[in-house]
């Protein structure tokens, strides 16, 4: 199974001049393709003062999606999309990204609003899917969370899809010897 740690970090890197809420560009989709992402689980999400800080456009387990969205203050959701099911269970089940502590979890009609220490998180199913949108609870108000559930939408869409993949070249080292694998010598004996 593939994870992205990745996805956090380089969301660090662009807190400051990632522009307006807008549609994901065409590279970060074609990067996110890429990587293994299927195409149908890129989805975009409008949070009012929030930016996805395309950096951090990834690949989540097999070939899930996340990215990140930051605002001005440092502020941050976190939006992962996943297939398989989703219920009642699993909800009361999985804990929270952030901690160990048991996570409360109430079902709507947007799905699962779940919480844990600071933590938040809302979790809706879309077909075979899951969108889980994560923060801190000092972040946005459940309501502005649910909201940006409910109108998450595929970012690929209205005649968009990714680029055609085209061969990535192959990279040439230059420091790797003409014979064996260049791993070092480990002789044995006294301190060997």
């Amino acid at each position: 199974m593939r994870k992205r740690g990745s996805v956090f970090l380089a969301g660090m890197l662009c807190l400051a001049g990632c522009g307006a809420n807008a549609a994901m560009s065409q590279a970060a989709i074609d990067r996110a393709t890429a990587d293994g992402v299927a195409p149908g689980l890129i989805y975009a999400i409008d949070v009012p003062g929030f930016t996805l800080a395309e950096q951090s456009v990834g690949v989540v387990n097999e070939n899930g999606f996340g990215g990140v969205y930051f605002d001005e203050r440092g502020g941050r959701i976190e939006m992962r999309v996943d297939r398989g099911p989703y219920d009642d269970d699993r909800c009361a089940k999985t804990p929270m990204m952030a901690g160990t502590a048991p996570a409360t979890c109430a079902r709507d009609d947007a799905g699962w609003y779940r919480t844990a220490g600071d933590d938040q998180e809302y979790v809706g199913v879309r077909g075979d899917h899951s969108i889980r949108l994560i923060t801190k609870t000092a972040t946005v108000t459940r309501q502005t969370l649910k909201t940006a559930l409910a109108k998450a939408r595929p970012a690929i869409g209205d005649g968009r899809t990714p680029s055609p993949a085209s061969p990535r070249p192959a990279v040439t080292r230059g420091d790797l010897p003409t014979n064996g694998d260049g791993a070092p010598l480990n002789p044995t004996g006294p301190g060997g």
